[in-house]
């Protein structure tokens, strides 16, 4: 065990941990953040995604370690008190889920693809958001949704 210190959703955590555990578990378990879920555990349908240091990452194959001293932001983590971020607030404008257990790790791409791309074209954000896996099929509303949050945190109305 070692402590392993990093920002969690802009607070400082040190988490007693072996290094090599999983940041998804240590997540879940630790620190009773749920939002982020397990899937496939390999990283390819990406419902544990998060943000480490702006950049949307699967945590289900990332070591704790691999976070220290770096600023993590989960689901939990987006909305600042009752305000939601733009990309929840238009997940939720355009029906952009169903059974929802997909939707945290898609809002969480979704802010890292508008991290590195503010402007992106509909055929940015398909791409951006194709490693995400939504078993109810809603990736025409997800692409909306996106397009949307681009819009109003560009200042723009859709």
């Amino acid at each position: 065990m070692e402590q392993i210190s990093f920002t969690l959703n802009n607070k400082t955590v040190n988490v007693d941990s072996d290094p090599n555990d999983l940041l998804l578990w240590v997540l879940r378990t630790k620190l009773g953040l749920t939002g982020t879920k397990y899937g496939c555990g390999i990283g390819f349908c990406g419902s544990c995604t998060i943000l480490v240091d702006g950049e949307a990452m699967r945590s289900c194959g990332m070591a704790v370690s691999e976070v220290e001293g770096k600023q993590v932001t989960t689901i939990e983590g987006l909305a600042v008190g009752n305000k939601l971020h733009p990309v929840q607030e238009s997940f939720v404008m355009h029906d952009a889920q169903q059974c929802g257990y997909c939707t945290p790790g898609m809002i969480m791409n979704a802010v890292g693809l508008l991290n590195n791309n503010p402007n992106p074209s509909r055929e940015d954000i398909i791409a951006g958001m194709n490693d995400n896996l939504c078993r109810c099929g809603s990736y025409g509303r997800i692409a909306d949704a996106v397009e949307s949050a681009a819009q109003k945190m560009n200042g723009g109305h859709e």
